[in-house]
């Protein structure tokens, strides 16, 4: 990845999660409480809700709808996690779902199936006690690893339809940061078979120990500059490996990744300049999707996402 490019990410990302994480000091803050059966709090669900097909969303800063503390006000926005609105809650409410959303700000792939692993300031901060997850409260309240919740939910909820998972690109910024070629080389090819080799025990786990047959959907990242030919093309190295992993275990893939390319297309592949992610008032943007860039991505799930009647008991 260009190098450029990638501490552009990493002050993004860390200065993003840092201030968020900064608001919390001297905070007293409570999360909804989750029930014996690991339900979510009250926040996401709704009467009737039984009624409706089931939706699990995992994955990180993206599922969850994070926004950063420069167009966050007031902080305490941020004590009440139904203020972030990801591409899960877009498509929830599109196809009328029972959403439970189990994301994380900061999850990598290691920190999903291991709750004390290296995250990117969801349960930690590269190894630093506290997180996102320690400090605010999530849309879903659990204890452990979010790969344990997600096993113990499809376990208690049999007729969940859909599961989505945006994850990975975290761990190329972890890997940005702790390495000293800022993980260019042979240290972004290793962080991207990492990437594979966990999102296949990830996926694993959801079809064989939580027993879920239905429609797996794996989402792809997008560049933050479709011009950027170096950049783009590192993008689409970890996209490759999301999508090997995804095909082992009968995943389809929502095409994130193409999606925000042709919406930034009027604005020569600058998803900045197209309103896809986040501006800030000191110039540039953020690397998060703005509500038109989770529409985009609800879209692109969507698309894939098949059937989801209650009726329906096929594999997909």
């Amino acid at each position: 990845m260009h190098t450029t490019m990638k501490r552009r990410h990493w002050r993004a990302l860390v200065g993003a999660l840092a201030g968020t994480l900064v608001l919390a000091s001297g905070a007293v803050l409570s999360a909804p409480a989750a029930s014996a059966d690991g339900q979510p709090g009250v926040g996401q669900h709704h009467r009737h809700a039984h009624h409706r097909p089931g939706y699990l969303a995992l994955g990180d800063s993206v599922a969850f709808g994070y926004r950063p503390p420069e167009v966050v006000a007031p902080p305490t926005l941020y004590l009440d996690a139904a203020n972030f609105v990801g591409y899960p809650e877009v498509l929830a409410r599109r196809a009328r779902l029972h959403l439970v959303n189990a994301s994380c700000p900061g999850e990598t792939t290691g920190s999903m199936i291991d709750a004390t692993a290296q995250s990117y300031a969801c349960e930690n901060l590269l190894g630093l006690p506290g997180g996102y997850r320690t400090q605010f409260p999530l849309h879903v309240t659990y204890q452990g690893s979010q790969l344990d919740f997600a096993v113990h939910y499809l376990r208690r909820h049999p007729h969940t339809r859909l599961v989505s998972i945006d994850i990975g690109a975290n761990d190329v910024f972890a890997c940005q940061a702790t390495t000293v070629d800022h993980c260019t080389g042979t240290d972004f090819a290793a962080v991207t078979a990492q990437v594979e080799d966990n999102l296949d025990t990830i996926l694993a786990a959801l079809r064989h120990r939580a027993h879920y047959h239905h429609r797996l959907v794996v989402l792809t990242y997008y560049s933050l500059d479709y011009a950027d030919p170096v950049g783009t093309a590192a993008i689409e190295a970890l996209n490759a490996a999301l999508v090997r992993a995804a095909h082992a275990h009968r995943a389809v893939v929502a095409d994130g990744f193409g999606a925000f390319e042709a919406a930034a297309a009027p604005a020569g592949g600058d998803v900045c300049a197209a309103g896809l992610i986040i501006a800030l008032p000191s110039g540039g943007c953020n690397v998060h999707p703005t509500l038109e860039g989770q529409r985009i991505l609800a879209t692109a799930v969507r698309q894939v996402a098949g059937r989801l009647q209650p009726g329906d008991h096929r594999h997909r």
